[in-house]
């Protein structure tokens, strides 16, 4: 298996064990899915919730569109909730995806770079091999 074959499956079993977390953390109990809220996750590839100024930022976003910060699961991923009767000034918001579940770099953008720096890194290392070789004759 080549070093990008290993890292896409790594990562991929790494988000799969998060969405089980993230089940397992997330029971919503009958009065909050009766009484007309809905909930969603905000992920971040990198650790981008750490900042404050970043977490606040992402909490400002939301309350637009009347999501709620519920908690931090972790400096990658924020758990928001809503009423439904929020859902009537979706039309007015510019520029904002109520919907949104992901802030920062596209999931797939951030996993092109990370298989492509691996390549990149087994490349560089073979070209040093190289180049070390044919100096040493």
């Amino acid at each position: 298996m080549s070093s990008g074959a290993a890292a896409g499956a790594a990562a991929a079993a790494a988000a799969q064990q998060l969405r089980e977390e993230e089940e397992e953390m997330t029971r919503y109990s009958d009065a909050e899915l009766q009484d007309g809220w809905e909930f969603k996750i905000v992920r971040s590839n990198t650790a981008a919730f750490k900042k404050t100024d970043v977490l606040r930022k992402v909490r400002d976003e939301e309350a637009q569109a009347g999501w709620v910060l519920l908690e931090k699961f972790d400096n990658s991923r924020l758990r928001f909730k809503r009423p439904l009767s929020a859902r009537a000034n979706d039309s007015t918001l510019i520029g904002y995806d109520p919907y949104r579940t992901h802030y920062g770099m596209a999931p797939l953008t951030f996993a092109l770079i990370i298989v492509g720096g691996a390549l990149l890194g087994t490349a560089a290392v073979i070209g040093l091999v190289a180049l070390i070789v044919t100096l040493a004759k």
